[in-house]
């Protein structure tokens, strides 16, 4: 019989199985939840409101003045990328006329899933409109190369398609 004094229900192997299954997904939940909470996620630019902000017509001027220098940059990647080999890249950048572009460059390698793994590198000048730097990657994975050129008062900049850096073999 069913009463309120008998405790027999409680050490029923179905009653204890369904409390184990219930405090196991409790547990993982919050686990989950601090994770969520406490763990930073490098997708998103969590200054994205403050950091850099620009008004529409600022954006617009920088776009035209992107498109009035109309630089030609030219990415020459080294076959394979390995971790913690340094990777000699060539850049050759021209202006509109098919003339070398000669000025500062700065390559920031940009990581889409760590943020905190960017840095960026001073490429030299070896001849006019021709550059030259090593990189080398600290994580494997998919990376892509940001590159800002600077002549006076122009500033260009372009990206490179993603590519991937392979683990030592």
């Amino acid at each position: 019989m069913l009463s309120q004094k008998n405790k027999d229900g409680l050490r029923n192997p179905w009653f204890l199985g369904m409390l184990g299954v219930v405090a196991t997904a409790v547990l993982v939940n919050s686990v989950l939840v601090w994770y969520a909470l406490h763990g930073r996620s490098s997708l998103v630019d969590h200054e994205y409101s403050t950091k850099d902000r620009k008004s529409d017509t600022e954006t617009l001027g920088d776009i035209q003045a992107h498109n009035a220098l109309a630089w030609q940059v030219t990415v020459k990647p080294p076959k394979i990328v390995v971790l913690a080999t340094p990777a000699a890249y060539e850049i050759d950048v021209a202006d509109r006329q098919d003339m070398p572009v000669s000025g500062e460059m700065e390559v920031v390698a940009y990581r889409p899933s760590d943020a905190e793994k960017d840095f960026s590198v001073p490429f030299s000048e070896v001849a006019s409109g021709k550059y030259q730097g090593y990189i080398d990657f600290p994580l494997k994975g998919y990376w892509e190369l940001r590159i800002r050129v600077k002549r006076g008062n122009d500033m260009f900049e372009t990206e490179s398609s993603k590519f991937l850096v392979a683990e030592k073999q």
